[in-house]
């Protein structure tokens, strides 16, 4: 395995921007200091350049298996990685839903032949499926999730079924990451404005629908009955500044029993946009108001809010370009993540070293995995170097889904990620990928 030295480096970690070089060997960041050059290193000029921890993307769609028309795990992990990102958490709506062991074993299989990136995967849990899922040893795996699973059929959401969420509270011995939305609160706001405009209901009115209060009533439920139970509990893509008040941020992420996140379009868009882009920023639960977004990173940067996602959910241009109630919920993100959130930084609402916590850290602690998501000597180097003063577009050209498309078309970021590191394994490099090496899985650690 090959050994860089990254040479004068700006390291962004743990709450400090200092500078050193890396050493990287054997897959791991063997050193972090001043270090000479030995005849073995292949040497990384980090001058100018910052050096953040792998970006862990807890929340994406990758579409495989199943769906491999709009995305798969190959196309989006080399998106990914083109972004800085190192890890991911796919979610359970893949086709077949990943309801049972045997399915979730299969994406594994499929993510270690083709994924560029680390890889980690949710099992689904439903009201049919809850009984199977408390029998096996759940303290294993990355969390349960219903995310996504709403699609396959009405009724699969859990925050909609307060005794499944406590049947599931009580005995589940995993996070459990859910999608926060009452489903009775947005069907009756979709007759209403069927009413009103019949099938072809302006994408405007899609935060109508799936409204504040739909998100709100649902997540005060769930953080109710997980707190009488003990249970731990994840709030999947926060949309509205007023459930950021629902989570505390006087303890620290370790001691949280309670935990959410955002994902980076609801702080990128707003209601505003949809004149714009219509059904292209179409995504569940809905990209809401300006006040909303402002209260969103406001949570993110004082804590209330854990981590940073991307909820990546990739649909070709024709799913995408219908009717209100047919076209499908969801756009790609994964690769534009960290161009997002630096964009921020410049503009002065957010630190480089928060911006890390929320990316790289936090994600790393909240699942539980084993020497990732910091810079620390003997951890796996997982990396990303990052040129802040390089302006380019997003443009067809350059954008690496399978869909083809982006609702950040026309965007001007003004960094640009240079090199990716997974496992010490160079995989991007100005431009180039290096495909000789895939990711491994992500487990949880074993607990103390």
């Amino acid at each position: 395995m090959s050994t860089y030295l990254i040479k004068n480096v700006s390291i962004v970690n743990e709450g400090r921007v200092f500078t050193a070089d890396v050493r990287i060997h054997n897959g791991r960041i063997a050193q972090i200091g001043r270090i000479e050059k030995s005849a073995s290193d292949t040497l990384i000029d980090g001058a100018g350049k910052y050096l953040l921890p792998g970006v862990i993307d807890g929340q994406v769609h990758f579409r495989e298996p199943g769906l491999t028309h709009k995305a798969d795990l190959y196309t989006e992990s080399k998106a990914a990685v083109a972004g800085g990102v190192t890890s991911f958490i796919d979610m359970p709506n893949t086709v077949p839903n990943v309801l049972n062991m045997d399915i979730l074993n299969e994406k594994y299989r499929i993510a270690a032949e083709k994924s560029l990136a680390n890889f980690g995967f949710f099992l689904g849990v439903n009201g049919d499926n809850l009984d199977e899922v408390l029998q096996l040893d759940t303290s294993k795996l990355l969390a349960v999730s219903d995310d996504g699973l709403y699609f396959t059929k009405k009724g699969n959401l859990l925050a909609d079924n307060p005794q499944t969420l406590e049947k599931l509270f009580a005995n589940c011995k995993s996070l459990i990451a859910i999608h926060s939305e009452k489903e009775q609160i947005i069907e009756a706001n979709e007759e209403l404005f069927r009413e009103k405009y019949g099938e072809n209901i302006p994408a405007e009115c899609h935060p109508l629908i799936r409204s504040e209060q739909a998100c709100f009533e649902a997540t005060e439920r769930a953080i109710g009955l997980a707190n009488k139970y003990g249970a731990r509990l994840h709030i999947l893509h926060l949309t509205t500044e007023a459930e950021t008040h629902l989570f505390r941020n006087d303890i620290p992420l370790e001691e949280k029993k309670i935990t959410t996140e955002v994902s980076v379009q609801h702080l990128w868009f707003s209601d505003v946009d949809y004149a714009r882009l219509g059904m292209l920023i179409k995504w569940n639960p809905a990209i809401k108001t300006e006040k909303d977004k402002k209260g969103l990173l406001k949570a993110l940067v004082d804590d209330r809010i854990d981590i940073i996602t991307t909820d990546h959910a990739p649909h070709a241009m024709e799913e995408k370009q219908k009717p209100y109630f047919q076209s499908m919920s969801g756009a790609p993100m994964v690769q534009h993540a960290l161009n997002v959130m630096l964009e921020f930084y410049r503009q002065g609402e957010i630190s480089l070293e928060k911006i890390v916590e929320k990316m790289c850290h936090n994600p790393a602690t909240l699942y539980g995995m084993e020497n990732r998501g910091f810079i620390r000597e003997g951890y796996h180097a997982d990396l990303t170097l990052v040129d802040l003063n390089a302006d380019w577009q997003v443009d067809k050209s350059n954008i690496l889904y399978k869909c083809g498309w982006s609702p950040l078309e026309g965007t001007t970021f003004h960094s640009k990620v240079t090199h990716t590191f997974v496992n010490g394994n160079m995989v991007f490099e100005n431009g180039t990928f290096h495909e000789n090496h895939r990711g491994v899985a992500l487990h949880r650690k074993p607990a103390n």
